[in-house]
């Protein structure tokens, strides 16, 4: 017999767990599956790529000064919108806006980029170039939502919770899903929530690069002490688990210790970027001030990549000079803070897409490229531009994505998306089939109903896969 009861146990060993940083992060709700939701599951039939990296520019993007040219704004620069603007605004804009920026063609392709991307232009030929997008909704909350979870309000599992939930995670070291963001985005943990999904299915938040995961180090005791601490517990929760056959979290919360244990081992090698070469570190723009930040992130993004990581969300919300949920949010100062996003983010991101291909890794990682929504093609006072759904520009690269092409198209102004149109909906259902999932067979009973993340919407965009 065991000398302690369940909670003196619990109690003397708190110190030995308290270092374990994600016990609470991965295991919280009560409704986690008693068997391992994590472990690997077959697809629904091949897939293309093995894991997800999605760049979300927090803010929205202005599509006309960025991968859309508009010949039109120029032409018609200053002199009103020939149509009536939609009922769905924020504010009544003013007249047309040309973009400050310069357009070029690039790459074999002659797909044509805004001067603010020289280096991901140099990637052109990887990437499919969607000018055809559109969404619901006009505020970044319940935008941030939809692009995230499928949903504009609260609350329902994030794009990465479902890609778990469907195919689990090969490397049980490490969390399936890991969210890189220096300032929390617009809504926050909603984001990357696993809601009514098991909770092991959640996000991971990285705030911090150099410190990505608070206690995580063993202190005060050596990881043997600690086996032996969580091997007298396992036996403890057993004795309580058989005395209480239909609760079903106990076995859950056992294996969060398990994993946090197992994390002391492979995650501070893993979050290490000083074991990369002076070469790559460079590539990422390490070594400069302006993309310090955001090349770490995708510089651990490709780590977390190569580790089998399944999903790992790179939110730009810092730069070296600010930190904010919405920084292309550029109601004003486009002509100075746009270009500042671009250049913290332009070469981290060329850097990551080469370094991916190199490595072999880009023709299985899917990786995305975009914000909740684009800007308006009209003024907002005389150097801004307003929220806009209605058509923007988002790009994908790798994972069984034809690269070199543009699909969809915009009106001549760059308001509607009119051609090739491409939802939120279909956007996803596009990425669950490349990671070989079936988006109206990934279902999860709640509530007396089977929800999904494209709810009853949604279609695969079949013509830009390779």
């Amino acid at each position: 017999m065991l000398p302690y009861n369940r909670r003196d146990a619990l109690r003397t060993f708190a110190n030995g767990f308290g270092m374990i940083g994600l016990a609470n992060v991965l295991f919280q709700d009560s409704r986690a599956a008693a068997d391992n939701p994590l472990a690997v599951k077959t697809p629904h039939f091949p897939a293309k790529a093995k894991r997800v990296i999605f760049l979300f520019m927090s803010g929205g993007p202005s599509h006309v000064d960025t991968f859309d040219p508009k010949p039109k704004l120029a032409e018609m620069n200053g002199k009103p919108l020939p149509f009536e603007q939609p009922k769905l605004v924020r504010t009544k804009t003013s007249n047309l806006l040309q973009s400050p920026f310069k357009f070029k063609k690039h790459g074999d392709s002659g797909i044509e980029v805004s001067e603010l991307f020289p280096q991901v232009a140099t990637c052109i030929d990887d990437l499919c170039v969607i000018r055809g997008m559109y969404a619901d909704n006009i505020n970044h909350n319940g935008a941030c939502l939809q692009m995230n979870t499928g949903e504009q309000a609260f609350s329902r599992p994030s794009l990465g919770s479902w890609l778990l939930y469907g195919l689990g995670t090969a490397n049980r070291n490490l969390p399936g899903f890991v969210v890189l963001s220096p300032a929390q985005p617009a809504q926050g943990a909603p984001l990357w929530s696993s809601s009514f999904l098991p909770a092991a299915l959640q996000g991971t938040l990285v705030a911090d690069v150099n410190k990505p995961i608070d206690n995580l180090p063993a202190t005060g005791a050596n990881l043997d002490r600690q086996r032996a601490q969580l091997d007298a517990l396992k036996a403890l929760n057993a004795l309580h688990r058989d005395r209480r056959q239909d609760d079903s979290a106990l076995a859950a919360r056992i294996e969060s210790f398990e994993l946090a244990y197992r994390m002391q081992k492979e995650a501070p090698e893993s979050f290490d970027l000083s074991k990369e070469t002076a070469e790559t570190r460079k590539l990422y723009g390490l070594d400069d001030k302006t993309t310090e930040i955001f090349g770490k992130q995708c510089l651990l993004a490709r780590r977390l990549a190569e580790r089998d990581v399944r999903c790992i969300q790179v939110y730009h919300t810092a730069t070296s000079k600010r930190s904010s949920c919405q920084l292309w949010d550029q109601h004003g100062g486009l002509k100075t803070e746009l270009p500042a996003n671009c250049a913290a983010t332009d070469k981290p991101i060329a850097g990551l897409l080469k370094d991916l291909k190199q490595r072999g890794l880009l023709k299985d990682t899917l990786v995305l490229w975009g914000g909740e929504f684009g800007r308006t093609p009209t003024a907002e006072g005389n150097d801004g531009r307003e929220h806009h759904p209605f058509g923007f520009t988002m790009w994908m690269a790798g994972g069984g994505i034809k690269g070199g092409m543009t699909f969809g198209r915009t009106d001549e102004f760059g308001w509607h998306a009119v051609e090739d149109k491409v939802h939120v909906h279909d956007l996803h259902a596009t990425i669950l089939h490349q990671m070989g999932l079936d988006h109206e067979k990934l279902t999860f009973r709640h509530s007396g109903r089977d929800y999904r993340l494209t709810d009853v919407h949604g279609r695969v965009v079949k013509e830009i896969l390779a």
